[in-house]
């Protein structure tokens, strides 16, 4: 799809109204180098190092809608337990490359199995979240001699979209994304938390970033593509290939559904239960541990991070 939206792009730019403001990371940013398809990209990453004697290397997959950003409270926790915390922005996110690219689970599993290697780390425990908890599957999969423990956070694709939402083109889904603002965004984001409290702000602002970027029309397609990466590419019927101690985090309120506005009312009624998708992928997970969180939603990390701090340490230790 290189360049086929460049006349778009060209009439798009500067059109966009800015509300968001530039978000600062709590750690500083290193930069890695990968080569995707024959051109050099940036992986931006964060490598926090443990306050106490090092006990072990913990990596954090962030989702769709957000960035490395929104780890800084696990971050503090983890690093007080004397864990050394490695967070990417996985390459077409936050403050990394947005390149133009086929976009894979498989391709992100990749790049940040490259980034360990040239941080010397062969082992490592794994916090996926929503998106990122596919790609911890992903990764889990095809690197399992590199995961001590997985830790999957409210994770989409617990049910196979493909078979039930509607198909739509990349044009569509690039429309859509063009048509993006910090209100829809927010919007969104609302519906991760039975309540809304204005600390959740922050995380809304760290999405619409690139909303008032020169480039956006790139990040839209970025977002398109990688859309179609989740809905094209389910890890689910994979679970029963894990070999490692996994512990499923599962927010009770949750009913995330990729693509759920293309649903009748009907389907969206059956489609995203997380009280009983928890349950059933707990079955298909050989040994897997299920903690349920009564009235939280999507991101458990951030509604109570004391609770999800305290499972969390539980299955680490």
């Amino acid at each position: 799809m290189k360049k086929i939206f460049s006349a778009i792009i060209i009439i798009l730019i500067g059109q966009f109204t800015l509300r968001a403001q530039d978000v600062n990371y709590p750690y500083e940013l290193n930069y890695f180098n990968v080569v995707l398809e024959g051109q050099n990209h940036k992986m931006a990453y964060m490598d926090v190092k443990p306050d106490l004697p090092k006990t072990g290397t913990v990596i954090l997959f962030h989702g769709k809608n957000f960035n490395g950003y929104y780890w800084k409270n696990v971050i503090e926790f983890l690093k007080k337990d004397g864990f050394r915390v490695i967070v990417p922005d996985q390459i077409g996110w936050g403050r990394s490359d947005k390149p133009d690219i086929h976009y894979s689970f498989h391709l992100l599993a990749r790049n940040s199995a490259m980034l360990l290697d040239s941080l010397g780390i062969n082992k490592v425990n794994i916090i996926g979240h929503s998106m990122g908890g596919m790609l911890a599957v992903r990764f889990s999969l095809m690197y399992p001699e590199m995961v001590v423990k997985l830790i999957l956070e409210n994770p989409i694709g617990l049910e196979d979209y493909k078979t039930f939402v509607p198909y739509r083109t990349l044009e569509e889904i690039y429309n859509g994304e063009l048509n993006a603002t910090y209100e829809s965004y927010k919007k969104y984001q609302m519906t991760y938390y039975p309540e809304w409290k204005s600390e959740y702000e922050q995380y809304v602002q760290a999405q619409a970033e690139s909303l008032s970027q020169s480039d956006f029309p790139q990040t839209a397609l970025v977002n398109a593509l990688t859309y179609l990466m989740i809905y094209e590419q389910p890890v689910c019927n994979e679970f029963k290939n894990l070999k490692m101690p996994v512990l499923l985090i599962i927010g009770q309120f949750d009913r995330t559904v990729v693509g759920k506005n293309l649903l009748s009312d009907d389907e969206k009624n059956k489609r995203g239960q997380y009280p009983v998708l928890g349950k059933l992928t707990k079955e298909l997970i050989p040994g897997a541990e299920l903690i349920e969180l009564n009235d939280i939603g999507h991101i458990p990390h951030i509604q109570d991070i004391g609770l999800f701090r305290k499972k969390v340490e539980q299955f680490l230790k």
